[in-house]
């Protein structure tokens, strides 16, 4: 083995050569590296398509990927070959793109190897665990032209589409604060070393991070530890800071600070606090993370909230509401901007100007007109999304189209909750330049 501050392959891999274009009735080779819980269920997804050519399933954990290769190679009547090692299936010309939901640690190297290898690539978010990381993932992409999707399943499911329409056309007017809320964190004791469980390769897991010895915790609750990932801000958070930024049309924060305390665990320095709070500074908004929530027993508050200066929208994978409301007195113009872009009302929303409010009118004026939400409530089901989400990845290695979610987009919804996650570890103000985040 390599340094553990190197890669595993190194950067001299020979790049082999994909097939330049696959037809619009071909079918595309495919292996998943990683199959453990989200790898199996994606890798289902995935062979729910005719056009998908199953060749290779990978896992370090030798149980997952055997059981895994037996199921789906029942399911898609092949034989598909059960591998411990990635590098093997970079080494195959007959596989043209693969399913990455390995820890976040390893998405850069196998992302950045596999464009060096000319293979296309299906990525679970967060893009990656450090900034850096992220950055080289984004210039190797690009250097090799390949097609990378990155799994913010959201932006292709139909309620998050119909309401950032909703947001961007001013229904609810100028939003000047975005919440972000997750219940729960994956904080606790991970307990003593033991020996590896047989069929891991407990070296290969760890891949670049720091060499450390073996817990149950750190295998199969790998998103608690830094090492690997960056708890649940990492992992939600970047669901959550995606629809904000998707919404708002931003890209970056300006500026990231954090507080996180152990308030119900002890001190564990290799793993994000259990009770966060964090605050993101944009030109023209403010966006903040919690990871507990006020009881409030008629609603579900998880998800996001845009606050506007005429109304209010909540939505998550569960439920939206959203209500519109006139505004309360003189309101300074918005700036001037193109009929239909964001911060200008749609047509039938409230009007931004003078309403009866207080500043109008004074004390005892009538409260201004509160329209009735639009509330929709349904039953979790990720399927729609986590298809339609698949398929366009699939058209796109075929068409040579960029994707719903493409490197730089993954790469900038995964910025602020990196930015939160250093702020917290290290308990400073980050700003953003555009190329690094800067400790002030």
């Amino acid at each position: 083995m390599q340094s553990r501050r190197s890669f595993l392959v190194g950067s001299a891999i020979t790049a082999a050569v994909s097939r330049s274009a696959i037809g619009a009735n071909d079918r595309i080779g495919f292996a998943v590296i990683g199959v453990g819980g989200r790898g199996s269920y994606m890798a289902s997804v995935f062979t729910d398509f005719e056009d998908v050519n199953l060749l290779a399933v990978c896992d370090v954990y030798k149980p997952n990927r055997d059981e895994q290769a037996a199921r789906l190679g029942t399911k898609t009547k092949s034989s598909p070959v059960a591998e411990n090692d990635y590098r093997r299936i970079l080494e195959r010309k007959d596989v043209d793109a693969l399913l990455v939901t390995t820890p976040d640690h390893w998405h850069g190297p196998i992302v950045i190897e596999a464009s060096q290898a000319g293979k296309d690539c299906y990525c679970e978010k967060p893009l990656s665990n450090t900034i850096e990381m992220g950055q080289k993932m984004r210039a190797a992409v690009r250097q090799y032209k390949r097609v990378v999707q990155v799994g913010l399943q959201q932006r292709s499911w139909q309620h998050f589409q119909e309401n950032a329409k909703r947001v961007q056309d001013g229904m609810i007017g100028q939003v000047y604060l975005v919440e972000c809320a997750y219940t729960g964190n994956y904080t606790r004791d991970p307990g003593p070393p033991t020996a590896p469980p047989e069929g891991l390769d407990w070296e290969l897991f760890q891949g670049n991070a720091e060499r450390r010895p073996y817990v149950s915790l750190r295998q199969r609750g790998w998103r608690a530890f830094y090492d690997y990932s960056g708890g649940t801000l990492l992992d939600w958070g970047t669901h959550l800071t995606d629809i904000s930024q998707w919404y708002m049309n931003v890209d970056a924060p300006l500026t990231c600070s954090a507080s996180g305390q152990y308030t119900r665990v002890p001190v564990l320095p290799e793993m994000l606090p259990d009770t966060l709070a964090v605050t993101w500074k944009y030109p023209k908004f403010v966006m903040t993370y919690k990871n507990a929530v006020e009881s409030m027993p008629d609603w579900d508050v998880q998800g996001n909230h845009f606050i506007g200066t005429g109304g209010w929208l909540h939505v998550n994978r569960t439920e939206y509401r959203v209500r519109a409301t006139a505004m309360r007195g003189p309101m300074p113009p918005p700036p001037a901007a193109a009929p239909g872009a964001a911060g200008t009302p749609a047509a039938g929303a409230p009007p931004a100007g003078r309403g009866a409010g207080r500043g109008a009118a004074g004390r005892g004026a009538p409260a201004p007109p509160r329209f009735e939400p639009i509330t929709e409530r349904f039953r979790y089901d990720g399927n729609p999304s986590d298809h339609a989400h698949v398929r366009n990845f699939l058209d796109c290695v075929k068409s040579r189209q960029e994707p719903v979610v493409n490197i730089d987009t993954g790469f900038n919804s995964t910025l602020p909750t990196l930015m939160a996650v250093l702020a917290v570890r290290y308990d400073k103000t980050y700003t953003w330049n555009g190329k690094q985040a800067v400790a002030v």
